[in-house]
């Protein structure tokens, strides 16, 4: 039976430089790159390719010795141009010199009468051998999804209120076909509910409102009313011992086209937005794509923070660097290395804070959209309880308590109070209204990896 959920719980993040509906067709990255890194849960990485070798795009490149049924294979097809390492020689990513046309390996392609038919054994299979199980999501914990383990239900959100966020009608206009196809698999993978969560406050989406044999839900109210983990909190609650899959819209039509089209097709659109960017529109690429083309002659300033994502929970990159697996935003702001002298004492129209006595004029209108940089405005305190991260996490949990559990490791604690039901995405804004400047998502990271070793 599907639900209508209004939150009120949360702050909204307006930032100016939000991407045209626009798409850029032109713009071919020369290089693509998978990043183990974007991959949490990944201890042992194996390479199986080497420099030179010509790789198709669905042939491997790597898997993970702890879960090595897990195939992660090549976005495009080319050659392996880097195998870059850091320090302890810690793999940090695997570099394609892309082909101009891109060539696929071939998977079984079925009918709407054979994906019907589909067992879970032969859809997990093809997943893992394609390279789309990645984009299958465990919670507890965030990483990537064990095969071997049945979730009691699969959770996808299809709205995202992060700032700066692209349309996602407007990003899978299309792709309806392909989304249907993956929500059918999807149903395969589960005896319980797959839920479908969409805006209350849109129109009904010609890419999600159709969709079948899944539960449909409404959500409305601030960020992060987008976040799938709030999502499950009010659907269904996570518990100890219980395990939830989750899968980003795009996800699915991956999952989908390699059931309708036979092959990994990673084709997708990109935001690229900020208000250092001169032009911010939509590009046609393909998963793991470099941005130094798009951002070429494109930003207003060199002394700018590029980001694969949001400003929240997204990857600093470098002007060439490469787009996250799960990141469908680039954001471009300023990059905030200076000293403001008591710059949080100065009254300001433009500052942006979820506290009025630091941000007052914002107050006056707050749907206006605003230049913001990378400046905390101020240094690592003492922690200090304030009461407000409860504002704007709308869960029935008490974010200060859990966070202090962890770095005390009180396991028992962190339990009772909910660190099942959280990844750092959903407690993301408490670091940006933080007082005392801690890095919120690290802590949460952190309790996560306590809990999941004990």
């Amino acid at each position: 039976m599907s639900k209508t959920i209004k939150l009120t719980k949360g702050f909204d993040i307006r930032l100016a430089g939000r991407a045209e509906k626009q798409i850029n067709e032109s713009i071919k990255p020369d290089t693509y790159a998978l990043k183990p890194s974007d991959f949490v849960g990944i201890i042992r990485p194996k390479v199986v390719v080497d420099e030179g070798d010509i790789v198709k795009a669905g042939t491997p490149l790597l898997f993970d010795k702890k879960l090595d049924k897990v195939i992660y294979t090549a976005p495009v097809s080319g050659e392996i141009v880097e195998i870059r390492r850091g320090e302890r020689r810690k793999l940090l990513e695997i570099k394609i010199l892309a082909d101009r046309e891109v060539a696929f390996e071939s998977f079984p392609k079925l009918s709407s009468s054979e994906l019907s038919a589909l067992n879970r054994e032969d859809a997990i299979a093809t997943m893992l051998k394609s390279g789309v199980w990645p984009n299958i999501i465990q919670r507890p914990f965030g990483v990537v999804a064990n095969p071997d383990d049945e979730p009691k239900a699969i959770f996808v959100s299809a709205f995202d209120t992060h700032p700066l966020s692209p349309d996602f009608d407007f990003m899978f206009k299309g792709d309806a076909a392909a989304f249907q196809a993956g929500m059918t698999v999807l149903q395969k993978l589960t005896s319980g509910t797959v839920h479908l969560n969409v805006n209350a406050s849109q129109e009904v989406s010609p890419v999600f409102g159709q969709v079948k044999g899944v539960q449909i839900n409404q959500f409305s109210g601030p960020h992060p009313a987008g976040n799938v983990g709030v999502q499950i909190h009010h659907l269904n609650p996570i518990n100890k011992g219980d395990i939830a899959w989750t899968v980003h819209p795009f996800g699915v039509i991956m999952i989908g086209r390699l059931f309708l089209e036979g092959r990994y097709n990673t084709s997708k659109l990109v935001a690229l937005a900020g208000s250092e960017v001169q032009k911010p529109k939509y590009y046609r690429t393909y998963l793991g794509a470099s941005i130094d083309k798009m951002v070429e002659k494109n930003i207003t300033s060199d002394n700018v923070r590029f980001i694969s994502g949001n400003v929240l929970t997204g990857e600093k990159i470098e002007k060439n660097g490469h787009i996250g697996f799960y990141h469908h935003l680039v954001t471009v702001i300023p990059e905030g290395d200076y000293y403001e002298l008591l710059g949080w004492l100065k009254p300001s129209g433009n500052k942006v804070s979820f506290h009025r006595a630091l941000g007052l004029f914002s107050f006056l209108n707050p749907k206006k959209e605003r230049v913001m940089d990378t400046n905390t405005r101020g240094e690592p305190r003492a922690f200090v309880q304030t009461g407000v991260f409860e504002k704007v996490v709308p869960m029935d949990i008490f974010p200060t308590f859990l966070l202090k559990a962890i770095l005390a490791e009180d396991y028992d604690n962190m339990e009772a109070l909910g660190i099942y039901e959280v990844i750092e995405e959903d407690l993301a804004l408490c670091e940006f209204i933080d007082v005392s400047k801690h890095d919120v998502q690290a802590i949460v990271r952190e309790g996560l990896q306590l809990i999941q070793n004990s």
